[in-house]
């Protein structure tokens, strides 16, 4: 859950199912940057027991074509909630879940050092019962200087909205 007090001022907020409906096709974004350490990736390699050379011997790597270790492709998708949430915010929300990824891609890899950002489109929502939404959302996370993106992922998540009556101001993000 997200404290609306200490939210983003730019973050769009949506209220329920008629605000969401009414923003398919809008891009949100771009994002604040996020610099990508080399102590994010070794952190997410002794996480996941993938300690690659690639990822976290600096010295090997600088002979790589990349010329420096690079992230996890699974580390960048796991940004996806931060991006998310530095977007977009939802209000009156009673339960809300990732479903799934339909699609996901790394075009560009992420040296150590790069600089991330997201943008995100929602591209459909579906009614479910009960005041609830199925949203597939497309989100970019762009690498700094680098025309080719690092990530595109189609997510789809679920979300139960309070009924208007209810008056519940609870907000959650994206995670």
């Amino acid at each position: 859950m997200i404290d609306p007090a200490t939210a983003p001022s730019n973050v769009t907020v949506y209220r329920g199912v008629d605000d969401l409906s009414a923003a398919v096709g809008v891009e949100l974004g771009p994002t604040d940057w996020l610099t990508m350490t080399q102590d994010r990736i070794d952190a997410f390699a002794d996480a996941t027991e993938d300690h690659q050379w690639i990822h976290v011997d600096p010295s090997r790597a600088s002979e790589s074509p990349y010329g420096a270790t690079i992230a996890h492709g699974f580390l960048t998708l796991s940004l996806v909630p931060h991006f998310m949430s530095s977007l977009r915010r939802f209000d009156r929300v009673r339960m809300g879940l990732n479903y799934g990824l339909d699609k996901v891609r790394f075009p560009a890899a992420v040296p150590s050092g790069a600089r991330l950002r997201g943008r995100m489109r929602l591209d459909g929502v579906e009614p479910l019962p009960s005041n609830g939404v199925q949203l597939t959302t497309t989100i970019t996370i762009e690498v700094e200087g680098n025309a080719k993106p690092a990530c595109v992922a189609t997510l789809v998540s679920r979300y139960s909205f309070h009924d208007t009556a209810e008056g519940d101001d609870r907000s959650q993000s994206d995670d």
